[in-house]
């Protein structure tokens, strides 16, 4: 059974220990080999919301002014499917209606031709609150960066923070994502929002690339076409000096900057991060 919660900003917001003890064992029960359920039916955008947002910038005035949501997000035919294309001409969210935890997703997809500022976009999940809340387009969320080049990386909006084992590079000064080291906490409050994958697992331009996200309770796992790239641990929100947990929310993927194509998109339950994943 797939857990689904509607009002989630935290797992202590949503329900006492009681219950998510009882929910504990419930998902136990779950079988690891459960079936997949597909959050994108293949046909059209049902179970999702749209939402167009800030624009690219001021050289896009013109193309922002004229985007609609069903010229952002729309179903096409490609090679014998009917996949999602999100333009990319605006910022903007496709956004499941439901929120999930404790679940294996996997994404399917790949860039297309067409580009305006730059191929960009997200798969956010943990995603809470309002469209807006996040640079002007976005509910809050942590990201699983899907931008060319920097596929697997993290990068925590708004309020959201976690730790990962990571070493600053002494030249990029940018923060790198090293298993066995020690964990370091991230967030806007604490080293910054970005921090990079261990490393490139990305298929060329016009290929497809299957990216799966492992979360958890509070540990959430990037995998690239097969390679574990990023582990964020204690996945939380800061708010009013303290951190709350963040294990559930809704998942996103943007609108931003470049033409991309989504073949599949699934989830099932999981009652653990399988160890290959993380070791």
């Amino acid at each position: 059974m797939l857990k689904s919660i509607r009002n989630h900003p935290t797992l202590s917001s949503i329900i006492g220990m009681t219950s998510f003890a009882a929910a504990s064992l419930l998902l136990t029960a779950c079988n690891q080999d459960s079936e997949w359920k597909s959050i994108y039916n293949g046909e059209n955008l049902e179970g999702f919301d749209t939402h167009l947002g800030k624009s690219l910038g001021e050289e896009w005035a013109e193309v922002t002014e004229a985007a609609t949501l069903d010229s952002v997000f729309s179903v096409v035919e490609m090679d014998g499917d009917r996949v999602i294309r999100i333009s990319g001409e605006i910022n903007g969210s496709l956004a499941t209606q439901e929120a999930f935890e404790n679940y294996h997703l996997r994404l399917v997809f790949k860039w297309g031709d067409n580009v305006y500022s730059k191929r960009n976009s997200g798969l956010l999940y943990h995603s809470f609150g309002e469209f807006g809340e996040a640079h002007g387009t976005w509910m809050p969320n942590i990201e699983l960066q899907l931008m060319h080049g920097n596929l697997g990386d993290t990068y925590l909006m708004a309020n959201t923070a976690c730790e990962i084992p990571a070493v600053k590079n002494p030249e990029s000064k940018q923060w790198i994502y090293t298993p066995a080291t020690e964990r370091t906490h991230f967030g806007q409050h604490a080293n910054g929002r970005l921090i990079r994958k261990m490393q490139d697992a990305e298929k060329p331009l016009g290929e497809w690339n299957v990216v799966d996200l492992y979360c958890f309770g509070t540990t959430a796992v990037h995998v690239v076409n097969g390679v574990p790239v990023m582990a964020n641990y204690e996945t939380a929100t800061h708010q009013d000096g303290a951190l709350k947990p963040l294990t559930s929310g809704k998942i996103q993927v943007q609108s931003e900057g470049a033409e991309l194509f989504i073949k599949s998109m699934e989830i099932k339950p999981i009652a653990s991060i399988p160890p290959e994943v993380l070791d």
